[in-house]
């Protein structure tokens, strides 16, 4: 995808990731957006299966001379027991992804993690003669300043049993080979690229807000908004959401903004399309795939 005079690359990492819709989104009811189907089905939700179907991959930006990686996703060989489909994974294919894009690694200038949850920090990291070595050696690895200070805090209170044990094999050895920085609201990057405040889905998340065009916009929002489900359905947050309401309140604000401003928004786990903008109808929101 081109916006402006920057490019859009979509790194797939696993897909599709399928959830029960009820276990995503615990207030769901399927029934309430079966009216719906036409938009959703087949490939946001089974509507037969119950479940909401999931990309798990990473957005690459180049702009103004930048390779921005946005999330890294799962990654590999990495201990998730708890969730088999990510435990001690190979043959991902996703450097290989990378590579159909014209990049490498160590092409990568910026990984913006916008929140350290561990399907968004895998491939921060691989394995190296048995040590976690950072994917990417001569990036910069941004996050949240109050979302790493959760994380840390977390760990310091009971060391690897939280988040999956990410912070130890994905976070921790990036932070130690010095190449992690943190972040706040209005942070540029660069010109006309500014990081914003996006709290509710985990204490810290931050989107990336990237100006093109005659003050047009599209912004990188994590897991903000995980599923076109929530455009419908603004109120259903997901399982995992460390403050339901705060994330509630934040997605209908992306929502309201991308209705009356024409933003593009690129939910980390959308499939099918690089985005979307916001319509508001009788029902309330509806997307607009780009």
């Amino acid at each position: 995808m081109e916006i402006g005079n920057a490019k859009l690359h979509r790194i797939v990492d696993l897909d599709p990731f399928a959830l029960p819709i009820d276990f995503l989104l615990p207030e769901a009811k399927l029934a309430e957006i079966q009216t719906e189907a036409a938009t959703l089905a087949p490939h946001h939700v089974d509507f037969d299966a119950g479940t909401v179907l999931l990309g798990v991959q990473s957005f690459v930006l180049q702009v103004n001379g930048l390779n921005i990686l946005i999330d890294a996703c799962i990654g590999e060989d990495k201990e998730r027991p708890r969730r088999l489909d990510w435990h001690r994974r190979t043959g991902s294919g996703y450097l290989e992804a990378l590579a159909t894009a014209g990049l490498r690694p160590e092409d990568i200038h910026v990984v913006l993690c916008t929140h350290l949850h561990a399907d968004h920090v895998g491939w921060n990291t691989r394995l190296d003669n048995g040590r976690w070595v950072a994917t990417f050696p001569r990036a910069r690895y941004l996050t949240g300043s109050s979302e790493l200070a959760h994380w840390q805090e977390e760990e310091r209170i009971a060391p690897g049993a939280h988040n999956h044990g990410a912070y130890t094999d994905s976070v921790l050895p990036v932070i130690e080979a010095g190449q992690m920085d943190t972040v706040d609201d209005g942070f540029e990057l660069a010109a006309g690229l500014s990081i914003v405040p996006l709290p509710g889905h985990s204490p810290g998340q931050v989107g990336l807000d990237l100006t093109y065009g005659a003050d047009e916009h599209i912004l990188f929002c994590g897991d903000a908004i995980h599923s076109p489900v929530q455009v419908f359905k603004p109120l259903w947050s997901s399982r995992f959401c460390s403050d339901p309401v705060e994330a509630a309140e934040t997605r209908t604000r992306l929502l309201e903004r991308s209705a009356d401003e024409g933003t593009i928004i690129v939910p980390s786990h959308i499939r099918h399309a690089s985005g979307l903008r916001v319509q508001r109808c009788s029902c309330g929101f509806r997307p607009v795939f780009v």
